[in-house]
């Protein structure tokens, strides 16, 4: 089986980790060790930002910023549906509610003409997702963002290497939030960062990762255990390295997919918006037969050629029995590409062999 995710993990990662448990440092109080501050500087510099923070979870990045943004109950923050759970999830972890708002049919992320309609005196945060590996159009979000005196909080843990408008994905929002869970672009098995360039904003998030903690026992605001430890930090810090030459093979077999599958009028291929550059996560293609059933059926035959064909997103947050309490919601383009989008493995493992064997294994399905 050809799989959708696989983490690169190497001699390098290994010795990095040996190393770590035989110092018998394997966190750290406040959760600042140094294998920890040395990926916050790495990964700082690489997205350009002041600052990063590292945190367990990729869902504790999103927490903590949501938390350092002062949401709390009654407040609204208006995200995508067609997301996975998590960035919804912290909303709702805060009582605050998840405001959804429709998919730009292309790039499948929010779309910013939605965003302007759903504003109202509660809306306390704009959280746009970089879906697939495309950041979302920062650029018209920060104008609509500005006017409203709202924050930006990027959900971009899909983005690692992606590119929105010559900056690094995250440049743009006051806070962006990353994941280095097992299946992302690099990894440290779980594990989170976020990155900001607001000093206060830094101060109070390295304070929340740590029970509220500036220095040992003595809180100052409330906090969680968010602590990054020492062993998955020193993956990260190998991972990191190797980040460039992974997205660069990522690009590559996109770019041979596109080739290879652009003689079938039946997809809807993925694309980059002029002043954008995806990192590639997922190599996801539309199905333009608008019957679920059909694309179902298509990926259940893929994983019969062993090929590990994946759906993202099948079931819509707002759809989802737990978020119906937030009210109902018509997203025709979420609910639509939902019945349609399938994704192909792009990682760095996949060969150019095994990309021209999936590109003629769906192209021949679809006949």
């Amino acid at each position: 089986m050809i799989p959708i995710n696989a983490p690169q993990i190497g001699d390098e990662e290994i010795e990095a980790v040996v190393k770590v448990m035989k110092s018998g440092g394997l966190t750290h109080g406040i959760g600042a060790g140094p294998k920890v501050t040395e990926l916050e500087k790495g990964f700082a510099k690489y997205v350009n930002a002041k600052h990063a923070i590292a945190v367990n979870t990729g869902t504790a990045a999103l927490h903590s910023s949501l938390a350092v943004a002062g949401i709390k109950a009654g407040d609204e923050v208006i995200l995508p549906s067609f997301t996975f759970v998590a960035t919804a999830e912290v909303v709702a972890m805060l009582d605050a509610k998840p405001v959804f708002v429709d998919i730009d049919p292309e790039t499948y992320c929010i779309d910013p003409e939605k965003i302007e309609k759903a504003v109202t005196e509660k809306t306390k945060v704009i959280m746009p997702v970089d879906l697939y590996g495309l950041p979302a159009d920062l650029p018209r979000i920060r104008k609509i963002a500005d006017k409203h005196e709202l924050p930006i909080i990027e959900d971009a843990a899909q983005a690692h290497g992606a590119v929105c408008k010559g900056k690094p994905a995250g440049g743009l929002a006051d806070i962006a939030c990353w994941s280095f869970y097992a299946s992302k672009n690099m990894t440290t098995g779980e594990g989170g960062m976020i990155t900001t360039n607001n000093d206060k904003y830094a101060e109070k998030l390295r304070w929340i990762r740590s029970h509220g903690e500036k220095v040992k026992y003595e809180s100052l605001m409330l906090g969680h255990n968010y602590h990054m430890p020492e062993i998955e930090a020193a993956i990260g810090c190998v991972q990191l390295k190797r980040l460039p030459k992974f997205v660069s093979k990522r690009r590559s077999n996109a770019k041979r997919f596109t080739k290879d599958l652009g003689k079938a009028k039946k997809l809807q291929l993925p694309t980059e918006p002029r002043g954008f550059r995806s990192s590639w996560y997922l190599y996801t293609v539309r199905l333009k037969d608008g019957r679920k059933g059909t694309r179902d059926k298509i990926v259940a035959k893929l994983k019969q050629e062993d090929i590990g064909a994946e759906i993202y997103y099948v079931n819509p947050v707002h759809l989802m029995p737990f978020y119906h309490k937030f009210g109902k919601y018509r997203l025709p383009e979420t609910e639509k590409a939902s019945r349609q989008v399938f994704s192909l493995p792009v990682h760095p493992g996949v060969t150019r062999k095994q990309v021209d064997f999936m590109s003629n294994t769906v192209l021949r399905l679809l006949k």
